[in-house]
Parts: C-alpha cells; sequence; structure tokens
C-alpha cells in the first residue's frame, strides 16, 4: 500500500492509500476495487490487518477521510455531509486516472465510514457501488423515543445531549484519557473480556493500545468534538431504505459502542426499503469480538470480504 492525495471541492487535500501504483496510470489486476472508510478519529492505517490478503483479489483503496490521518485538517468541514461529499471527489478523482474504465466497487464503511456512505446514498444514491459492507455501526447513535429507538438500540455511550457534551469536554479536556477509553470501548477482548482472552500477552495489549492512540493522536479535539455533534444526531434509518445494492452488516457481539438489535435495524429498512429482492441480498455477520472486529478478528473479517465481493461482482 502507498500514499497518495488529491484535492476535495474546496481545495482541501485529502490522502488515500491505494494497493495498485498509480504512476504513470494505474493498472489493477481486474476492475474490483474495494474501498475502506475508517471510523472516528481513525484513518486508513486501522486496515494494516487486512489490505495484504485482499489486494491479491482486487485493488484495494483506504481514504483518510478530511480531519484524520494524513489528510488536511481543515478548520471547518465537521459533518458526515462533508464527507460525503469528499467521498463523490475521491471517487471522480479515482475514475479521472484511467478516462472511460469503469469498476465494480465494495464500498466498506467501519462506524462513521458507514454513517458516511449512507449520507452519501442520501444524496448522490448508489449507483456508483456493486455492493455494501457496513461495519458495527447503527443507523441512529442518539435515542429516539418517538420511534422506539431507546438504549437498546442506540450507541451506548453517547446518546443524548448530555452524553454528547460530556464526550466533546473528554475529547476537548482529557484527550490521553479518551483515546485509551476508544480502545477499551472498541477492542472486544478489553470492553467484555471472556476466559478465552486470559492468554492475551500484556505486550499485545500494550501494543493495540499504542497502536490506536497514536492514530487518534494525530486529530485535533476540537474538531472531532464538533463532528461528534452533527454525527450522534444524524439519523440515517430512512436513507438505509434507499440501498438497492447487496448490503452486508457485519457486527461486534462485544461491541462497546452498539448491541447487535441496533445494527440489525439496518439490515431490516434495507429489505423493506425500495431495493428489488433485497430480502436475500441483506444480511448479517456477527462476530465474536468488539466494535474493531477487522483488527481482532482479521482472517474471518477477509474472507467474508472476499466471499462477499466474488457474490456480487
Amino acid at each position: 500500500m502507498e500514499y497518495y492525495t488529491f484535492s476535495a471541492n474546496d481545495g482541501t487535500t485529502l490522502a488515500f492509500q491505494s494497493s495498485t501504483p498509480l504512476t504513470p496510470s494505474p493498472s489493477p489486476v481486474n476492475d474490483s476495487i474495494i474501498l475502506f472508510l475508517h471510523g472516528f478519529s481513525g484513518s486508513s492505517a486501522y486496515f494494516t490487518r487486512n489490505f495484504p490478503a485482499l489486494s491479491e483479489r482486487s485493488w484495494v483503496l483506504g481514504l483518510d477521510t478530511r480531519g484524520h490521518g494524513r489528510s488536511s485538517h481543515s478548520k471547518g468541514g465537521y459533518h458526515v455531509a462533508r464527507l460525503a461529499s469528499d467521498l463523490r471527489d475521491f471517487l471522480l478523482h479515482i475514475y479521472s486516472l484511467n478516462p472511460g474504465k469503469k469498476y465494480k466497487i465494495t464500498a466498506v464503511g467501519q462506524s462513521i465510514g458507514a454513517a458516511i456512505l449512507w449520507t452519501y446514498i442520501e444524496l448522490f444514491g448508489d449507483a456508483e457501488f456493486t455492493s455494501f459492507l457496513f461495519v458495527d455501526q447503527a443507523p441512529l447513535q442518539d435515542r429516539d423515543l418517538r420511534f422506539e429507538w431507546d438504549e437498546k438500540k442506540a450507541h451506548r455511550g453517547c446518546y443524548d445531549e448530555e452524553s454528547m457534551l460530556a464526550a466533546q469536554a473528554a475529547w476537548v479536556e482529557r484527550p490521553e484519557e479518551t483515546y485509551v477509553g476508544l480502545v477499551d470501548e472498541c477492542l472486544g477482548y478489553r470492553y467484555q473480556p471472556s476466559s478465552q482472552d486470559r492468554d492475551r500477552s500484556p505486550e499485545e495489549r500494550q501494543q493495540n493500545e499504542e497502536y490506536f492512540t497514536s492514530i487518534s493522536r494525530v486529530c485535533d479535539g476540537r474538531w472531532l468534538a464538533r463532528l461528534l455533534a452533527d454525527h450522534t444526531r444524524y439519523d440515517h434509518r430512512e436513507a438505509c431504505e434507499l440501498i438497492t445494492k447487496p448490503t452486508l452488516v457485519m457486527a461486534g457481539r462485544r461491541s462497546g459502542c452498539f448491541s447487535l438489535e441496533g445494527m440489525r435495524e439496518v439490515v431490516e429498512r434495507v429489505k423493506n426499503g425500495r431495493g428489488v429482492n433485497m430480502e436475500s441480498k441483506a444480511q448479517m455477520s456477527v462476530f465474536e469480538s468488539g466494535h474493531w472486529l477487522f483488527w481482532e478478528e482479521p482472517e474471518r473479517f477477509n474472507q467474508e470480504v472476499l466471499e462477499w465481493v466474488r457474490r456480487w461482482e
């Protein structure tokens, strides 16, 4: 994987990783693209355990969203819709590298990466994509008691105005503590330890913590706090009903972020939406790990992604 950059429509420089060299022009082994969108305060570096295996089959791309990783940290742009617009510019950039070429794009959105895809679909439709994989994200983080969206479906820790303000304060005032708290929330063996986790060495635990906190540390806490306010209130339930392409929800049983019931809503919305014959094309796969299931169970994750890509291309 190599890093490259492009410019969004407002001039902001965004970075991404590619498994295929882009100079003088990309020459992928086939027309299959697997596109990764990472979670909140993350980067494309989240998927280092996934890129090698998947790139043997497809052209793999990993975008560092605005304000994250190696992308520019602009003063504004702390909205999910702005990140969806950036994704639009990214796809246009990829197609400009090889004019006239058509690709079969499987989009993998993890956490807020899934929210970016739902917003993209709401704004631009899903014609650019062949299929979707949404990784451990419910379509609404806040509780909405008017429509039976309670603690069983909403985000476990950030679900109303009070908890959101507390989370914002943590990102701004206690960043180092918050980085570690994110790791505790997102790795299943830390959030909900099992007897099998006793075999994990202190060295492995420390390495994981250092790896993910170093990625979060690149971000600006105040910018993330403003993005969080937008993200946690954003209701994507109806947007999921607009999906017409095969959809796989990958959920962590020990996720510190969402319940299986909340994530199952995505599958039900897709099935009952406007897509044709979506009953068999919308599915859910449950992992025994946490929010970062792609890291904790990389072999299974990679295999399921490859099987999904082969099935729908």
